[in-house]
C-alpha cells in the first residue's frame, strides 16, 4: 500500500470533514444535548442542557430530613435493583456513539481486478449533505436518553410510594388492633354485667348472646388489623432488609405543589422529541445524499462525489414523506393529551383529598360526641337510670366511628403519597 497517497487522501478527507462540522446542511458536529452521570440525571461536562433532564433534576422530596418516611423512602432506593438505571446508562452511551456520527467513516475495501487479482485498501466518506439524517440520529439518541431518565424517575418514586405506603399500612393496622384491643376488653366488662343479670333473672339470653356476638366480631376486626400490619411489614422488610419500628412525629406528607409537571407529561414530551426524530431520519432517507469519498489500495488512490439515496424513490414516496409529516403532528399531539390527563389527575386527586380530610375532621369530632354520649350513658348506668344493653349499643357506635377515623386518617397520607409519586416528589432528583 502506497502510504503517502493514502495520507493525502486522509487530508483532503479531514478538510470536507472541517468543512462539514461548520456546513449549515444540518451535520453540526456534535452539537446535540446528551445527559451525563454524576447523578444518573446529571449532564456530563460540554454538553447542552436538556429541558427534561433539568426538571427532574429540580425535583424535591417532600419526605422530610431525618424523618422516618425519609429514612423508608432511602432504604428502598437503596435495595433496588434499578433495571431503569441500566436501561438510562445504555441510552447515554447509544447516544454518545451517535454524537459523533458526522466524522468521516473508515473501512477496508477488498476488490478483485479482471486479471484475478485482490486489491486491498482503505476507504474513507465524509457524508457532506444527508437533509439532517445524522442530526436527526443524534436528536433520536439524545430523546431517547430523557425518556430512560423519565422512566427511572418514575420508578424510583414508584419504589418509594410503595415503600412508605407498607409502612403506613403497617401504622394503621398497628392502630386499628391497639384500640379494637382495648374495645374487646370493655365490651368483656359488659359481657360479665350481663352475664350476671342473665344468671339473676334480670335479663333474657337474647342479651348475652348479642354481647357475645359484638365480642366476635371485634376479635375478628382485631385480628385482620394484625394480619394486615404483619403482612405490611413483611412485604416492607422483604422489599427493603429493614425493620421500621418507630412511629412518626407528624403524619402528614404535605400537598404538592400545583405547577409541579406529572411525570407522565415529561415523558409524553420526550417520547415526542424522539418520535419527531426519527420522523426526521427517515424523511431524510427517503432523500438524495452527498459524500466525498476517498479510496487509498495498494494499485493508487483517489476521491470523488458521490450522490445516493439511502432508500430508492417508487411510486410511493410522496405519501411516505406525508405520512411521516403526519407521524410528526400525532407526535406533538400526545403531550396535549398527556397534560390534559395530568389535570384531570390532579383534579379528582384533589377533590379526594380535600374530601377525606373533611371525613377526618368529621368523623373525629363524631368519635368526641360519642365519647361523650358513652361516657354520659355510663354513668346513667351506674345511677340505675339507663339498662346496659343501651350502654353496649352507644360503646359499639363509638367503635365503629373510632375506626372510620382512623382509615380517613391514613387515606389522607395515601393520597399524598399518590400526587407526590405522579409529580416525581418522592425523591431528590439530584440523588437518582
Amino acid at each position: 500500500m502506497h502510504l503517502g497517497r493514502s495520507a493525502g487522501v486522509i487530508a483532503l478527507l479531514c478538510s470536507l470533514s472541517a468543512c462539514a462540522e461548520q456546513s449549515p446542511f444540518l451535520l453540526g458536529g456534535g452539537d446535540d444535548a446528551v445527559a451525563g452521570t454524576s447523578s444518573n440525571f446529571a449532564q456530563t461536562e460540554g454538553e447542552n442542557s436538556s429541558e427534561v433532564i433539568s426538571a427532574l433534576m429540580q425535583r424535591k422530596s417532600l419526605l422530610e430530613p431525618n424523618s422516618v418516611y425519609r429514612r423508608v423512602g432511602d432504604a428502598a432506593i437503596e435495595a433496588s435493583s434499578r433495571a431503569s438505571e441500566a436501561e438510562l446508562i445504555s441510552a447515554k452511551l447509544r447516544a454518545e456513539a451517535k454524537s459523533k456520527n458526522w466524522l468521516p467513516t473508515i473501512g477496508p475495501s477488498v476488490s478483485l481486478t479482471d486479471l484475478g487479482d485482490l486489491v486491498a485498501g482503505i476507504l474513507i466518506e465524509q457524508i457532506l449533505f444527508d437533509n439532517g439524517r445524522r442530526k436527526a440520529e443524534r436528536a433520536f439518541a439524545a430523546a431517547d436518553v430523557e425518556v430512560a431518565a423519565v422512566n427511572l424517575s418514575i420508578d424510583i418514586n414508584t419504589r418509594v410510594q410503595t415503600a412508605v405506603g407498607l409502612y403506613s399500612a403497617g401504622l394503621r393496622g398497628d392502630e386499628k388492633a391497639a384500640y379494637l384491643d382495648r374495645a374487646i376488653r370493655q365490651m368483656s366488662e359488659f359481657r360479665r354485667i350481663v352475664k350476671g343479670r342473665v344468671d339473676g333473672g334480670l335479663n333474657d339470653q337474647s342479651d348475652l348472646n348479642v354481647v357475645d356476638s359484638k365480642i366476635s366480631g371485634l376479635r375478628t376486626a382485631r385480628a385482620t388489623a394484625q394480619d394486615a400490619a404483619a403482612t405490611a411489614r413483611a412485604e416492607l422488610q422483604a422489599m427493603t432488609g429493614q425493620r421500621f419500628p418507630e412511629k412518626p412525629a407528624r403524619m402528614d406528607l404535605g400537598t404538592p405543589p400545583q405547577q409541579t409537571a406529572f411525570l407522565d407529561v415529561l415523558k409524553a414530551q420526550a417520547e415526542a422529541d424522539r418520535a419527531i426524530a426519527e420522523a426526521m431520519a427517515g424523511r431524510a432517507g427517503l432523500l438524495p445524499q452527498i459524500a466525498a469519498a476517498g479510496n487509498a489500495t495498494t494499485d493508487g488512490s483517489g476521491a470523488g462525489l458521490t450522490l445516493d439515496l439511502a432508500t430508492p424513490l417508487g411510486l410511493g414516496t410522496p405519501a411516505a414523506l406525508k405520512a411521516l409529516e403526519a407521524s410528526k403532528e400525532a407526535a406533538r399531539r400526545t403531550i396535549g393529551e398527556a397534560q390534559e390527563d395530568a389535570r384531570r389527575t390532579y383534579s379528582r386527586q384533589m377533590q379526594r383529598l380535600a374530601s377525606y380530610i373533611r371525613q377526618e375532621s368529621e368523623t373525629a369530632a363524631l368519635a368526641r360526641a360519642s365519647r361523650e354520649t358513652y361516657k354520659l350513658f355510663k354513668s346513667q348506668y351506674e345511677a340505675g337510670q339507663r339498662p346496659v344493653m343501651e350502654v353496649v349499643s352507644i360503646y359499639e357506635e363509638l367503635i365503629r366511628r373510632e375506626q372510620a377515623h382512623i382509615e380517613a386518617k391514613y387515606e389522607v397520607i395515601l393520597i399524598q403519597l399518590e400526587l407526590s409519586r405522579d409529580m416525581g416528589l418522592l425523591a431528590d432528583g439530584t440523588k437518582i
